[in-house]
């Protein structure tokens, strides 16, 4: 099978094409390289001779369409996206074009590619979202993939809007599409603006470490790697116009998770006090929502998927991997906003 994964240098889709290579598969890498996008992440795989990139924004219709008929995928797995939140709320403009209009652009592609192939019932438009979709949880409660979308943020209402496009096209046209929406994410190669590369990185230098708000905020962590191979699943296992929410069930308040990044350090990396002295509390993000959490019971029981990492067991993975490998985000300190605070404007 033939994979054309969209934003294959960023995090996430990086994960995505080293593990669908690794399973076997090959993989056409699409990628316009912004700010957050490193061809670094797939250079383990860059010399296979089932790989190809192709340097492209999913805006450009011209381009997308010589790359079906160049390459003639099987399946088109859709992560490039815009992703921050804190970006979206300074500058929305970037969200709605990649995120909106990039999707309606790919969907078009893949459409008319795939009725020129014959209408293959094996061909698969997989697009990857987000659980903040669905808005904010109180203190109980679970997102399932029956879940009202309340988006809160520019980021996730134009990812809101990506996915109402998707499932359109699977209704209007036929275009064999399936979804999946994720919890938050970390892990190896994950771009130094997030949150937990930011508290590694910042007790690292002896920064001060930012907290929103009083650190209540609650999310579910997912191993990236852990994720990728769930993506995987949905893809080649997934029905046809059903939606799959992939969680790491690994809920944690936002100051527990800096607290476990800090004792970890200082057994791996030991400083002269301890890291957790650094943490500082900042001014909340504007609409900050307050809990995530994913029913997983859906691709668990009709895929047999569940997550293999425990958050302790990933949270001392991903230290040690940027212990281990400071060369490649020291190269990305320099790229704009990194180490800045975003998300203020009002």
């Amino acid at each position: 099978m033939k994979i054309l994964v969209t934003g294959g240098a960023g995090f996430i889709g990086s994960a995505v094409v080293r593990a669908a290579i690794a399973q076997g598969y090959s993989v056409v890498n699409v990628d316009a390289l912004t700010y957050a996008a490193c061809l670094d992440n797939v250079a383990m795989v860059a010399d296979n001779p089932r790989y190809v990139f192709e340097h492209a924004d999913i805006c450009e219709s011209t381009l997308l369409d010589t790359i079906f008929s160049r390459h003639k995928p099987d399946a088109v797995m859709h992560l490039a996206a815009e992703s921050h939140v804190d970006r979206s709320i300074d500058g929305p403009g970037a969200f709605i074009q990649t995120n909106v209009t990039g999707t309606y652009t790919l969907l078009q592609s893949a459409r008319q590619y795939w009725e020129s192939q014959g209408r293959l019932d094996s061909f698969r438009f997989h697009h990857i979202s987000t659980d903040e979709v669905f808005g904010s949880l109180g203190d109980t409660g679970l997102f399932t993939e029956d879940s009202p979308y309340m988006p809160n943020s520019p980021y996730s209402a134009s990812k809101a809007a990506s996915d109402h496009l998707v499932r359109a096209w699977q209704e209007t046209y036929g275009l064999p599409v399936v979804l999946s929406n994720c919890s938050n994410n970390y892990g190896p190669y994950h771009f130094p603006e997030k949150l937990i590369p930011v508290v590694i990185l910042n007790a690292l230098a002896g920064r001060d470490i930012p907290i929103y708000g009083q650190g209540e905020n609650v999310r579910d962590w997912l191993y990236v790697e852990d994720h990728a191979d769930a993506l995987l699943t949905v893809m080649t296992k997934g029905k046809v116009g059903r939606s799959y929410n992939i969680g790491g069930e690994n809920e944690a308040r936002n100051i527990d998770l800096v607290q476990m990044i800090c004792t970890i350090l200082d057994r791996l990396s030991p400083s002269i006090r301890p890291y957790s002295d650094l943490i500082t509390y900042v001014t909340d993000r504007p609409g900050h929502d307050l809990r995530y959490a994913i029913d997983p019971s859906r691709i668990r029981d009709e895929l047999d998927w569940r997550p293999s990492v425990t958050l302790e067991q990933g949270l001392e993975r991903t230290v040690r991997w940027y212990l281990d490998n400071q060369d490649w985000w020291q190269a990305l300190q320099a790229r704009d906003g990194v180490g800045t605070r975003l998300g203020t404007a009002k």
